[in-house]
């Protein structure tokens, strides 16, 4: 094997590399995006069409399925602008090289029990109240138009940044690893059709940024009190506060790749003393 023969093979190996990046990024943006999904359907029933017209040497619609699909990418870029650039950013926040901060499992029960202490509180007193939780994709959008804290996770400061009369009660607060980034932080509301007339601005904005990335959205309703998650486009509404605390454990488990052994062998023992 010469010199020359290795490079380009290395090339050619990567080429095909990049490629299924590219696609494995796209796939990954468009898998809770509706609209685009309905675009790649229609252009695959084109194509479809147009394999099917040459076979059979249907000349009219050939030749009609030709100008569509030399002017179409054109036509969708212009339609659906908003969705592709709404993938584009998407695909801009995402962090390849994973978590802003890998939590251990002491900071991670300690952030669950400041949490659920404050949850439990504004749930009492029926506080509206939403909590994002970064994970791997980055919230920094979100972060520079809200106002920075970079504060220790308590459960008394949730429950003053939320409490009636606050300047910033009305936003969302951010959390990165294990500090309150921010404040007042405003996100996207949700368009999905599916979701509930009486579920007001904080739960649509809740399941909105959810959509938008993977983190973990908690919310207190004003009105009832009662306590959701949003994730991953899902809305769970109305947990318990045991179903609310186990789901938040669940989702805050750092990925497979992310364990040693040492996390393994102080979760397995904290597991058995409970």
């Amino acid at each position: 094997m010469t010199i020359d023969f290795g490079i380009d093979l290395f090339r050619k190996l990567l080429d095909v590399l990049l490629v299924w990046l590219v696609l494995y990024y796209v796939l990954k943006s468009l898998r809770k995006n509706l609209k685009m999904v309905l675009i790649f359907k229609g252009i695959a029933m084109i194509i479809v069409l147009r394999v099917v017209s040459y076979a059979l040497n249907l000349l009219t619609i050939s030749y009609l399925l030709d100008y569509v699909i030399t002017w179409g990418p054109l036509a969708i870029i212009i339609i659906f602008q908003p969705e592709i650039r709404t993938v584009l950013e998407q695909l801009g926040r995402s962090q390849l090289l994973g978590r802003h901060k890998v939590l251990t499992v002491d900071e991670r029960e300690k952030m669950v029990y400041e949490i659920m202490g404050a949850i439990e509180y504004l749930k009492r007193a029926r506080i509206g109240a939403l909590i994002v939780i970064e994970r791997d994709n980055s919230l920094a959008e979100y972060i520079e138009k809200s106002t920075k804290l970079y504060a220790e996770i308590t459960s008394e400061l949730l429950i003053s940044i939320f409490f009636p009369n606050n300047p910033l009660h009305d936003g969302g607060v951010i959390i990165q690893g294990d500090k309150i980034t921010s404040a007042g932080a405003v996100f996207p509301t949700s368009d999905n059709m599916k979701i509930s007339k009486r579920l007001g601005t904080r739960h649509r904005a809740a399941l909105g940024i959810s959509e938008d990335s993977d983190c973990i959205s908690l919310i207190v309703s004003e009105e009832t009190g009662r306590i959701s998650i949003a994730i991953g486009g899902v809305l769970h509404y109305n947990l318990t506060l045991d179903e609310f605390k186990l789901m938040l454990l669940e989702e805050l488990r750092p990925k497979v790749q992310y364990y040693d052994e040492e996390d393994i062998e102080e979760e397995d023992n904290n597991e058995e003393n409970n």
